[in-house]
C-alpha cells in the first residue's frame, strides 16, 4: 500500500467514523431491542496469504450460526430476521469495519477479505489477489455482489453453497479484483467509494 493510499484511507475512515457514529448508535439500539446481544461479530479473514485478522461486523445471523462455516447462502438466509436482512442489503453491517481500516488491517477499497479455507485451497489465485490490501468495497463488490447473492440464495445446503461459491464466484471476483489492481489509483478509489455510497439508493 502506498503512503498516499494509506493517508486517504486513514483520513476518510476517521471522518466517516465520526459522521456515522449516530447511525451506528441507532443500529445498535435497534439490535438491542430486536435481536439482543452480542451486537458485533468478529470473523477471521485473510489480509495476506499468511496473515489473518479479525473482521468486525454488526451481527446479521442468529448466535451460533457461524458454526456452520463458509459463505452465506439460502440455507443461512432462512435464519435471518428482517433486521438482519436490512443490515445486509444496505451494507450497514460493515460500518464497524472502519475500525479495521484505521488499524491498517484493511483499506477502504480493495478485494473483499477471504476466509482462510479459500486462500489455502487456491494459493496461487489469492496470492495474486491479496497483493492488494483487502477493502470494505471494491470493483468486484460493486459489479458482482448482487449476482453473487442471487446465486447463493438459490442454494439449500452449506455444501451446495460452498460448491457454487467456489465454481461461480471465486473466479469471477478474482478477475475483477485483478483488473482493479492493474489500474488502481486514488481517483478510482474515490469513484468506487462514491458509487458504494450511492448503491443502497439504486436498483441492482
Amino acid at each position: 500500500m502506498t503512503p498516499s493510499k494509506r493517508t486517504l484511507d486513514l483520513g476518510l475512515a476517521l471522518l466517516l467514523a465520526v459522521l456515522l457514529a449516530p447511525v451506528l448508535a441507532v443500529l445498535l439500539a435497534a439490535l438491542a431491542l430486536t435481536e439482543g446481544r452480542p451486537f458485533l461479530y468478529v470473523s477471521e479473514r485473510m489480509r495476506s496469504p499468511t496473515r489473518a485478522f479479525g473482521l468486525i461486523k454488526l451481527r446479521t445471523m442468529p448466535v451460533g450460526a457461524d458454526r456452520v462455516g463458509g459463505v452465506t447462502g439460502g440455507d443461512k438466509q432462512q435464519r435471518m430476521s428482517r433486521m438482519h436482512r436490512l443490515l445486509r442489503r444496505t451494507r450497514a453491517d460493515e460500518i464497524p469495519q472502519l475500525w479495521n481500516v484505521i488499524r491498517g488491517d484493511m483499506s477502504l477499497v480493495g478485494p473483499r477479505p477471504p476466509l482462510r479455507r479459500y486462500v489455502e485451497d487456491y494459493p496461487d489465485l489469492y496470492g495474486a489477489v491479496l497483493e492488494s490490501r483487502p477493502g470494505i468495497t471494491g470493483l468486484a463488490s460493486l459489479v458482482f455482489h448482487g449476482h453473487e447473492e442471487r446465486l447463493l440464495a438459490a442454494c439449500a445446503t452449506p455444501e451446495e453453497t460452498d460448491a457454487v461459491y467456489r465454481r461461480r464466484c471465486i473466479p469471477a471476483k478474482a478477475q475483477l479484483d485483478l483488473i482493479y489492481a492493474r489500474h488502481r489509483s486514488l481517483c478510482w478509489d474515490l469513484a468506487l467509494i462514491g458509487q458504494t455510497a450511492l448503491k443502497p439508493f439504486r436498483r441492482d
